[in-house]
């Protein structure tokens, strides 16, 4: 129930940055579940790959390659999921940031009210 409750407030925070973002497009809020879901399984199987193939290169910029490698995830997500698409690797990251700063935040928000 946790992960269903944690996967509907990742498809809300990617709903509401299709909205502002101008470079990211999604139909509905259906299509925001799926890449929401997308994201979830591609942040478990494939972003470990990735991140033991690219070390060195994140080491050398002190991890901030990983944001790169987010962008990648993303990117991979809108390939994935129909309706869902994203303009450049650069809306990609912004997109990602946007989209880990929005989570943290809806998922504090959720904390609170289940106190």
């Amino acid at each position: 129930m946790n992960y269903i409750f944690k996967l509907l407030l990742s498809a809300l925070a990617v709903f509401i940055l299709v909205q502002i973002l101008p470079g990211v497009s999604a139909d509905n809020f259906g299509t925001a579940i799926w890449v929401a879901f997308a994201l979830s399984l591609l942040n478990l199987f494939v972003k470990p790959l990735l991140i033991l193939f690219t070390l060195p290169v994140t080491i050398l910029t002190l991890g901030l390659f990983l944001l790169a490698i987010n962008a990648f995830i993303i990117m991979m997500a809108g390939s994935l999921v129909d309706n869902f698409h994203v303009d450049s690797f650069w809306w990609a990251l912004l997109f990602s940031l946007l989209l880990s700063i929005l989570q943290s935040f809806l998922q504090s928000l959720a904390k609170v009210k289940k106190r």
